[in-house]
């Protein structure tokens, strides 16, 4: 007696026909959920086994496992044209696996992306913030000026603080103490020794 002769009677004997129709339409609905293969997988092979009488040939068994597949690998496992059912499972296994790094891959890449960018915009925030504050205090620095802590009144002439009459402020130098017929700077010197060269031929000429 064969294996299948075998299973075929039992399930005849230990399964009532009706609990066979609902088992084999949910092998006709079955599908993967999401990636998980592996469940797909497992939950195939025993409706299968307990289902085998819809299945006259392994190419059956295995154009319905493929038909389950999701779209992401379907497409390839056809390509492959598997011969059994042990190769079609390892074929849709490898490639579920590799889409499944590929996926891992990009989310990473992605939220290193997105954490570049964070970062780099949070750097920019914070060096702009660091030039305002730096162009704030310069400003405040710059515009701030120094109090007079003395005793001596405000001279409304010169607008400095003295004691007494306010002194008198050379044209020549621009200093204030002396007058610019006082005056000892290069400029007066020079003039007065013009004025005196002056004289001099003045006096020889008469």
């Amino acid at each position: 007696m064969t294996w299948k002769t075998l299973m075929k009677m039992m399930t005849e004997k230990c399964c009532p026909r009706n609990e066979i129709r609902k088992l084999e339409m949910e092998l006709w609905d079955l599908k993967v959920k999401g990636t998980d293969l592996a469940s797909y997988t497992q939950r195939y092979q025993e409706l299968a086994l307990l289902c085998g009488r819809i299945f006259s040939e392994e190419s059956d068994k295995i154009e319905k496992y493929v038909r389950g597949l999701p779209d992401m690998i379907h497409g390839s496992v056809v390509a492959s044209k598997p011969k059994t059912m042990q190769e079609a499972i390892e074929i849709a296994t490898e490639l579920m696996d590799k889409k499944i790094r590929t996926f891992a891959e990009r989310e990473t890449a992605s939220k290193r992306k997105f954490e570049n960018t964070s970062r780099n915009t949070q750097n920019q925030q914070q060096h702009s913030n660091k030039r305002q504050n730096t162009g704030r205090v310069y400003t405040a620095a710059s515009g701030e000026k120094k109090q007079y802590v003395g005793s001596k009144p405000l001279c409304a002439k010169c607008n400095y603080h003295h004691d007494g009459p306010c002194a008198p402020k050379c044209r020549n130098c621009n200093k204030i103490g002396h007058s610019a017929r006082d005056c000892r700077s290069a400029e007066n010197t020079n003039n007065a020794n013009n004025q005196r060269g002056c004289d001099t031929r003045e006096i020889l000429d008469l």
